[in-house]
């Protein structure tokens, strides 16, 4: 029953998004929580800061704050798109391993944020979730790059670790992206207030404009 209400959710957001600019009551987003010490709750002001971004340039009707969910809970099935970062370990059981990928394959997208250490950890609990699956580099012509906004190039970088260019890897379930993995890029900094790191408005609104064409494609790419 969660399944098929996930997918009438995501088909009716689909249309919404592509023919209206309304929606009768506000459609939520959500943070994932975690077990295994990892900072999920990290860049606290940056997901307002998307959904503000969104709700102006793309007229999403978006809740301005995001829920916040955990990997095994039933309540997963109530958010179209779940968002995930942190620095640290990552460990999922392997009751929410499979909690996650009955989500995923449900219509449901998760979008993961390397803040910088999360990498090694969370490359192994996503085998967890879909052992069958390798985590790709989709090419710069994938849609993900090509919705609202253009990124011709692929990912922005926001911020410099290791002199490694930005990278979006994907998770891809019969043909449908399920799982988008920004790495070397701390996508979500970018969303964060401008005070926080001072970052210049330019490198912000780059940052904000590729969150939402993540969004986007999420809403509207489930198939």
């Amino acid at each position: 029953m969660r399944l098929n209400s996930l997918r009438i959710l995501l088909l009716v957001l689909g249309l919404i998004f592509m023919f209206t600019s309304s929606v009768t009551a506000p459609v939520k987003i959500a943070r994932l929580k975690y077990n295994g010490g990892g900072d999920w709750y990290a860049n606290k002001t940056s997901l307002p800061n998307l959904i503000k971004f969104c709700s102006q340039q793309a007229r999403f009707n978006l809740a301005p704050e995001e829920d916040v969910v955990e990997a095994g809970s039933k309540e997963i099935f109530n958010y179209p798109f779940v968002h995930m970062t942190g620095h640290g370990n990552v460990v999922f059981s392997d009751a929410e391993a499979r909690n996650l990928r009955s989500y995923l394959v449900a219509g449901g997208f998760l979008h993961i944020d390397d803040n910088y250490g999360l990498d090694k950890f969370i490359r192994i609990e996503l085998k967890k979730v879909f052992p069958e699956l390798t985590l790709v580099e989709l090419p710069f012509s994938h849609p993900i790059y090509h919705q609202k906004f253009k990124f011709p190039a692929g990912l922005p970088k926001v911020h410099e670790h290791d002199n490694k260019p930005p990278k979006g890897y994907g998770l891809l379930y019969e043909g449908r992206l399920v799982v988008f993995y920004t790495y070397e890029c701390d996508l979500g900094n970018g969303w964060e207030d401008q005070v926080i790191y001072n970052d210049p408005e330019e490198i912000r609104q780059k940052a904000l404009q590729m969150g939402c064409n993540i969004l986007t494609y999420a809403f509207t790419s489930y198939q």
